[in-house]
């Protein structure tokens, strides 16, 4: 398994080079400019100053260069330096001073690294999402299992029926929706989350606990309808196989045959489902982010685009691309630990 990991990732650097290259050019024939919104009192010389500076003038293969040295060379060495100097994991080694001055990914709209503005953001994010995508999976998986085992009772119908408005109505809809009802006409939860807000005592968690309600309650609606679904029919599919009746036959008792023989089957198509999920989940936190004005990387995003600030895009796109080749891998290297069929050597 540890050559297969180290081909993987030899795979996996030639084609993020090649998406990030890929975004680039897709953001380079996008309409827009950046100093667009210069007030047209400046004069034209300061203009081209100011493109200079922004690194406008340089040529196209140049600037991605550039930004592949900043983003796979220089921000590395940034990381390691505040792993060895300022966490709580490493922070007991020695300083490390990889990092020596050299210019990193600035933001054309903030004018600071882009790095920094995202690791800002990044708690955020994985409160709301994080915490919908957890929940989603641990209420799908127990829903998925009940409704293969209990086919066509009135909690598969039930699950069914919830399934299909979690696939049906997009968060846009189901966010706004939720507003109306439990913010505007009940008032029961805040309609804006406050993300200055800081958790000291049991009222502030309170507080926090309600905010948090209704952005969670909406993307883990369409997580749970999307993998309990995967979970019952992978759950059924396995269920009509030969060695479950030869466990039965054996006198095996029906929870060890349900959650040890079959479910450990069951989860092989799952694992794929609830891991390249994490990317989509924090795709389409874009949206939600943008309803429930939650200050985190979705609503970062939209901002940069806004402004026409490319080395925010481009680099929030690309950490998009980062989570989808890793939690494949991820997925990939699940498959062996659940089955042991299946060999990586």
């Amino acid at each position: 398994m540890l050559t297969y990991t180290i081909r993987r990732i030899g795979i996996a650097i030639p084609t993020l080079i090649l998406i990030a290259l890929t975004i680039f050019l897709l953001l380079e024939l996008a309409p827009g400019d950046p100093m667009a919104q210069v007030p047209l009192t400046v004069p034209a010389e300061v203009k081209q100053q100011m493109r200079l500076a922004l690194g406008l003038g340089e040529p196209l293969p140049l600037r991605f260069w550039k930004w592949s040295v900043q983003v796979f060379w220089i921000e590395p060495q940034v990381f390691v330096d505040w792993l060895t100097r300022d966490s709580w994991l490493l922070g007991w080694l020695p300083d490390t001073n990889l990092y020596d001055g050299r210019l990193r990914v600035i933001s054309w709209q903030t004018r600071g690294p882009v790095f920094d503005i995202i690791v800002q953001r990044l708690p955020q994010t994985l409160w709301v999402v994080g915490l919908a995508y957890v929940v989603g999976v641990l209420i799908a998986i127990p829903i998925g299992i009940i409704s293969a085992y209990r086919q066509y009772s009135w909690f598969d119908n039930a699950g069914t029926f919830v399934s299909m408005i979690g696939f049906s109505v997009p968060p846009f809809f189901s966010g706004v929706l939720v507003i109306v009802i439990f913010s505007v006409q009940l008032g029961w939860f805040p309609s804006i989350y406050d993300t200055t807000h800081r958790v000291t005592d049991w009222d502030s968690f309170v507080l926090q606990f309600k905010q948090m309600i209704m952005p969670v309650m909406v993307l883990a609606l369409q997580t749970t309808a999307q993998i309990s679904r995967y979970m019952r029919a992978s759950m059924l599919d396995n269920f009509g196989q030969d060695y479950v009746r030869t466990a039965r036959a054996k006198g095996l008792r029906e929870r060890s045959v349900v959650l040890v023989h079959v479910l450990r089957n069951s989860m092989i198509p799952v694992v794929t489902v609830v891991a390249l999920g994490v990317p989509a989940i924090f795709g389409g936190a874009i949206i939600t982010e943008q309803v429930f004005k939650v200050n985190g990387i979705g609503q970062l995003f939209i901002t940069a685009l806004q402004a026409n600030d490319l080395p925010m895009v481009l680099t929030v796109a690309f950490i998009f691309a980062v989570l989808i080749i890793v939690f494949n891998l991820i997925a990939d290297l699940l498959y062996g630990i659940l089955d042991p069929r299946i060999r990586y050597d």
